[in-house]
């Protein structure tokens, strides 16, 4: 059976308001879900909030409908970048589970796929996509491990967005062939939540083939969370290259008549 994540669960200080979204999460059939703390640094007072406990949220977590085991509750911080200087990892990006970035600008984009150290990058939703996305910087975050986030919620909200979502969702599909996706919801409140099954249908809306739509909500979002313990942890990714043959080896290798005809050259 599928595990299914919404890593994007928009924060809000009214507890019971989180708490109904998460419940409905749950019963939709989603496994996970993260706590999306939006951060604008463009605006003033803006500051990286401390997130808070999950423990305070739920007494007792809410059971995920077809299992037997409590929906578990992650905690996100999105950068919403117009500036190379937004983007500072401190000792508060450590506090949440999963960091992403929200670049404005192309050259932040390109910054984001290959250099800044973050799990997800989101593209617009609710406006045009002020440019164009380019394969180089794509295919960078792609072999570095980090995911484009679509949000399907401001799809839902508006018509014109809807166009936004759809246009900007089929450019980056045309560029990443349909690879590191998640789809998200964005959800302010209970009543936005679709069902796991109703956005891998949306993927196909994307540009998505039906594996890759699936997975934009089930093993892409798992590969996220490994993603984001790697980042955490220090650890790093190990690159392995393939070790060139001596003669030899190259010799041991080929069939036995093959090999009769190299022994006597």
């Amino acid at each position: 059976m599928s595990v299914f994540l919404d890593l994007n669960i928009i924060s809000s200080h009214d507890k019971n308001k989180l708490r109904s979204i998460i419940e409905t999460a749950a019963h939709l059939g989603y496994s996970t879900v993260a706590i999306n703390y939006v951060v604008e640094p463009q605006k003033k007072k803006s500051e990286i909030p401390k997130p808070q406990s999950v423990s305070d949220i739920f007494e007792k977590f809410p059971v995920v409908q077809g299992k037997s085991t409590p929906i578990k509750v992650l905690n996100r911080l999105t950068i919403v970048a117009s500036d190379a200087s937004h983007f500072r990892p401190t000792n508060e990006y450590k506090l949440f589970d999963l960091v992403a970035v929200y670049p404005k600008t192309e050259k932040l984009f390109h910054a984001a796929c290959m250099t800044f150290d973050v799990d997800i990058i989101c593209i617009a939703v609710a406006e045009k996509q002020p440019f164009h996305f380019k394969r180089a910087p794509v295919n960078g975050a792609i072999d570095r491990g980090v995911f484009f986030d679509i949000s399907y919620t401001a799809a839902i909200r508006d018509s014109s967005m809807r166009r936004y979502t759809i246009a900007n969702a089929t450019c980056l599909m045309e560029v990443c062939k349909g690879k590191n996706i998640i789809i998200s919801s964005g959800a302010e409140k209970s009543l936005e939540m679709r069902g796991p099954y109703d956005i891998a249908n949306l993927g196909l809306v994307f540009g998505l083939s039906e594996g890759d739509a699936k997975a934009a909500v089930s093993t892409n979002c798992r590969s996220v969370l490994m993603h984001g313990e790697t980042r955490a942890t220090a650890s790093g990714v190990v690159y392995t290259m393939k070790k060139p043959h001596t003669l030899e080896e190259q010799i041991e290798d080929k069939p036995a008549s093959k090999k009769a005809k190299t022994e006597t050259a």
